[in-house]
């Protein structure tokens, strides 16, 4: 008899695609002479961050059937990212990410994913609801609502979570792929539902549940049901508030910045790793900050996720 697989840790669903960031720092792409290519998406690189822990990760996406397909299967192979859930969607190109890097606080993004992105082509009827369900954590995303099918796969994965299960939402608001905010605010409500985890910036709260200010943010979070609220506030660090009231906040960890883009994806994989070691809030919150600033001393996403150690030493004081 074959033996059942293990459980996975992490379950991300979302978005994929190919980086091109360029070699060079200050000037705009029409100046640009020369890119890296790395692996990217919000939802991979958490999950290649959580795979930097140890943790048995994989994430829901598709891809092209294209030599750019082929580099993501291979990158998450290298990474430690399970890659079981990832499907080519023919006719559809895997989408190509650039960037701009005007540090420290400057990094504007240009998302190729025309006529359609693979990631939004995941379908219900192609989820393993039993992986999902038993995962350690599923990490799902807003992005992954804003259009068929994945919307209602998205919704699915969620709805297949027992409701004590880590289930996080990842706030992550990105204006070019909706309508409209309040389409986005519409179905992010819909999807609060079965979170019990909710992160975003302030910016993507104030989608999710109007509110701008750190701590109404995250009360309004917790008033639809989540049982931790993590608004990340960028020069001002991180505010959580569990559902029992307990109120961590941890501020920015200094840093030479190169490019702050996956910084987020970082705390996510990191906040992952926190939360399924049952490390208290405050040390959790510590480990996830400081894992989003040695990546933003980076230039990649995927590729800069750092390891236990990295984190651990910058905590200590090492510089990244």
């Amino acid at each position: 008899m074959t033996a059942e697989p293990a459980s996975l840790d992490v379950i991300t669903m979302g978005r994929v695609g190919v980086d091109l960031y360029p070699l060079e720092s200050g000037v705009g792409l029409d100046e640009v002479e020369r890119f890296g290519r790395f692996l990217g998406g919000s939802a991979t690189n958490v999950a290649v961050a959580a795979a930097r822990y140890g943790r048995r990760a994989a994430v829901i996406t598709r891809t092209g059937a294209d030599p750019f397909g082929r580099f993501v299967r291979r990158a998450l192979a290298e990474y430690g990212v399970d890659a079981r859930f990832v499907a080519d969607v023919p006719g559809l190109p895997t989408p190509v990410t650039f960037c701009e890097l005007f540090p420290p606080d400057d990094f504007p993004l240009y998302f190729y994913r025309f006529p359609k992105a693979p990631d939004l082509e995941v379908r219900a009827d192609e989820l393993d609801l039993a992986a999902i369900g038993s995962a350690g954590v599923l990490w799902a995303t807003v992005t992954g609502l804003c259009a068929e099918p994945s919307r209602t796969a998205t919704l699915a994965a969620l709805g297949a979570r027992p409701r004590a299960a880590l289930t996080v939402l990842d706030l992550d608001y990105r204006p070019m792929f909706w309508e409209s905010a309040a389409e986005a605010s519409r179905w992010a409500a819909e999807a609060l539902e079965h979170a019990t985890v909710a992160v975003g910036n302030l910016a993507e709260c104030e989608v999710a549940v109007g509110e701008t200010d750190p701590v109404r943010a995250a009360r309004a979070l917790l008033d639809r049901g989540v049982r931790l609220a993590v608004v990340k506030r960028g020069p001002d660090g991180v505010l959580a508030v569990g559902a029992d009231g307990e109120v961590v906040e941890a501020p920015p960890v200094p840093v030479e910045v190169v490019n702050g883009l996956g910084a987020g994806d970082a705390f996510g994989g990191a906040l992952c790793h926190g939360l399924l070691s049952g490390w208290d809030l405050a040390r959790t919150v510590a480990f996830a900050n400081a894992a989003g600033a040695v990546v933003a001393s980076r230039l990649a996403c995927a590729a800069a996720m750092p390891e236990y150690a990295e984190v651990a030493a910058l905590l200590d004081g090492v510089p990244a």
